[in-house]
């Protein structure tokens, strides 16, 4: 095994030592020769033996498992992009194609330090911190990783931003500033059904049960498996509904637009509007506001408590 560093003199007459890897030099105080031989022995040795350690231990894992020594976290990345629904697996491939994961996409897992993925927690958001977290268990708990490179309570606790509803007040200003008729109905659509998102882009008009007076669809994040959410119409839903088209996709542009598009959009309405700090995430919000404390159950039901809505969970 060559040795990290080797031993020169300058013109003064002091021992000097150099990194045959990176050229950094120090000075080993001392102009007696062997006196800086020695030093330069223990810098040595110093480095040889975990060196040795970590080699010998690359050994045996690749007899457990020849891909131990070479596997990247890309593809831990793959195997977390098969993983959930499939707007899960879309939201995992957009959040690794950010520069925030450049540093560790090609490096090896048994190569990987704690102050590699430190680096990565402290210089970006909440987001990155949850998926690298979530990376990293994946990679332990199928066997990738032998040992946890950062124990559970090293990880920084995640502190999300608090979320706060849209008031009666902003979501008419953002209403009467908002000129598309499908863009403002969709906005009258989460305001009166609480419905998430992309839940209410999807929305045709085979959800809803005009004899029943019911508004049945299953929520995309559980799948098709799960009890659907049936919601009561009550008079503005049925007044908007009747405005929107009799078969398809209720709004068609919408739901094509994608859930990024449909945030950014909603933010520049909402600058234009002149309100701040609301997302469309806050309609769902304003929803759960509007509940009063202990009416929660496990169905929709009727209920007449808040005059804006029909129905409650």
């Amino acid at each position: 095994m060559l040795n990290k560093y080797r031993l020169f003199q300058r013109a003064n007459g002091v021992f000097y030592w150099q990194d045959n890897e990176s050229g950094q030099q120090g000075s080993l105080r001392t102009k007696d020769r062997k006196a800086a031989q020695k030093l330069l022995h223990a810098k040595n040795e110093a480095h040889r033996l975990p060196t040795l350690n970590l080699t010998m231990a690359r050994a045996y894992l690749s007899a457990h498992d020849a891909k131990m020594n070479t596997r990247t976290w890309l593809a831990v990345m793959r195997e977390m992009g098969t993983h959930g629904l499939q707007c899960s697996q879309e939201r995992c491939a957009r959040t690794f194609c950010s520069k925030a994961f450049d540093s560790i996409c090609s490096k090896p897992l048994v190569q990987t330090t704690a102050e590699d993925l430190l680096e990565i927690v402290h210089n970006n958001g909440n987001s990155v911190a949850h998926y690298l977290r979530r990376l990293h268990n994946l990679a332990c708990d199928i066997g990738w990783l032998a040992w946890p490179i950062l124990a559970k309570r090293v990880w920084p606790k995640i502190r999300s931003k608090h979320g706060r509803a849209v008031t009666a007040q902003e979501h008419a200003e953002i209403i009467a500033s908002e000129k598309n008729p499908e863009k403002r109905a969709y906005y009258e659509l989460l305001y009166e059904t609480g419905a998430a998102q992309s839940d209410a882009a999807e929305l045709t008009a085979e959800n809803i049960n005009w004899e029943e007076g019911l508004l049945v669809y299953h929520r995309k994040k559980l799948g098709f498996d799960s009890e659907p959410a049936r919601l009561s119409i009550g008079p503005k839903l049925r007044k908007l509904f009747e405005s929107l088209p009799k078969s398809g996709n209720l709004l068609p542009t919408i739901m094509t637009a994608g859930a990024n598009v449909r945030s950014t959009e909603f933010s520049r309405r909402c600058r234009i509007a002149g309100v701040s700090g609301v997302s469309l995430h806050s309609y769902r919000y304003s929803w759960a506001h509007g509940i009063l404390p202990g009416q929660r159950c496990g169905s929709w039901k009727s209920c007449g408590h808040d005059p804006r809505r029909s129905w409650e969970w």
